[in-house]
């Protein structure tokens, strides 16, 4: 249900949020139509759900993380940059610094439509704030831009322009091409890590960055019917490349620009965003599956020292025979490999409780030692092969069939408790 609340002659102003977008959600909507000569301030009772079907020329997509000090200039900069009637502003907001305050407080007389959509949770980080942007904006043609004002909003225009000219799908603002430059990155060091992250990712996707100098842009224009957000799993903050790896549009063409100084505040690149970006980096180029498989093995691989010093430990100090010290062996080495696969690997795919997730992967874990146990005696007794060389052997035969188990049985079946 939308709650229409109008005012004549009066500019638009931040109303308590009166429902809810979703599980910690919210979206607010303000909106002035000067040919009607009154302000009304609307909040959707779900995302997406505008006053007005209409699709506008441009959607300009913000997301923002504590931001309020740069976002007064932003707002003046894009009114003075971009024609009023056809273009609306959605800010996607994960901050805890109130930004969404301050931008109901600078929409005084402000004359573009400005939808702001406060995230509780994050998911995603910037890139999935994008991608929930991209779903709610209205315009032929989805812009994305930081809140900074290092990608300058006088450049929007031309972005536009460029796909228009140019027929084509994807407009990227570069810092590479010619007639950019890289000036507003802080120092050296940024700079270095800048070149050589793009060096990177030109030479893991050279396919499909051929045309494309800046991969790891955040100012970029798409038109909106070349677009399927289905498609996108973001994870961090560079979603130029996802839209392109995974959605695949057709021209691509460039518009070079001068990256500008942060207009105020601190940067939100940190080593954890670069952990992140490099998790992403592999799941785009390997597929997730296979990087689950990646990872799963060198969990594994790490869980072959416990049982191994174990197995060693109990033969070489005990009168323990060699298959039962393998069976307590094994069960120490998974309980090794279950806290480093659930903390780390499936972190985020948990479905059950923490007792059941145990259990399981202990039952799945030791319930190879009932064609192990008999494949380790016949290679130790029957062929004369040493005891730890033997287990090895057997702990390999397993590693595909407990990936499958864990992969299919015990992350991925269940409903969410």
């Amino acid at each position: 249900m939308t709650t229409p609340t109008q005012a004549q002659g009066r500019a638009p102003v931040a109303l308590p949020h009166q429902a809810s977008a979703g599980p910690g959600e919210k979206t607010l909507s303000l909106e002035r139509y000067r040919g009607h000569g009154r302000t009304r301030a609307v909040l959707p009772g779900q995302i997406g759900v505008l006053p007005s079907p209409v699709t506008l020329r441009q959607s300009i997509i913000v997301p923002t993380y504590n931001e309020r000090d740069n976002v007064p200039a932003l707002l003046e900069r894009l009114a003075a940059a971009l024609p009023h009637e056809d273009t609306e502003i959605v800010f996607v907001d994960d901050s805890t610094d109130g930004t969404p305050e301050v931008i109901a407080a600078s929409l005084a007389g402000f004359p573009i439509a400005v939808t702001v959509h406060h995230r509780e949770q994050g998911e995603g980080g910037l890139g999935g704030a994008v991608v929930e942007g991209m779903r709610i904006a209205r315009g032929e043609w989805i812009v994305v831009m930081d809140a900074d004002l290092q990608h300058p909003p006088e450049i929007v225009p031309d972005l536009i322009a460029a796909g228009l000219r140019d027929g084509a799908d994807l407009v990227v603002g570069s810092r590479y091409a010619r007639g950019g430059d890289t000036g507003g990155l802080a120092d050296g060091y940024r700079k270095l890590v800048s070149r050589g992250s793009t060096l990177l990712v030109k030479t893991l996707f050279r396919n499909s960055l051929l045309s494309v100098s800046d991969p790891m842009s955040g100012l970029f224009a798409i038109r909106a019917s070349s677009l399927d957000t289905g498609r996108l799993r973001p994870l961090g903050y560079k979603i130029l490349l996802e839209l392109i790896v995974r959605n695949r549009p057709g021209r691509i063409v460039e518009v070079p620009y001068g990256f500008q100084a942060r207009h105020a505040g601190e940067s939100k690149s940190t080593a954890a965003e670069g952990i992140r970006f490099l998790k992403h980096l592999a799941g785009l180029r390997i597929g997730p599956a296979r990087l689950r498989l990646l990872a799963f093995a060198l969990i594994g691989v790490s869980g072959l020292l416990p049982n191994q010093a174990v197995l060693w430990a109990l033969t070489s100090f005990t009168e323990m025979h060699y298959t039962a010290a393998a069976v307590v062996a094994n069960m120490i080495a998974v309980g090794w490999n279950f806290a480093l696969t659930d903390t780390l690997l499936y972190r985020n795919h948990r479905r059950r409780g923490p007792a059941s997730r145990f259990s399981r992967f202990f039952l799945v874990g030791n319930a190879d030692l009932l064609l192990r146990i008999p494949l380790l005696a016949l290679l130790v007794s029957g062929l004369s092969l040493g005891v730890l060389a033997g287990n090895l052997l057997t702990l390999l035969a397993s590693f595909v069939v407990r990936f499958l188990i864990s992969e299919k049985l015990i992350y991925r079946a269940g409903k969410k408790p």
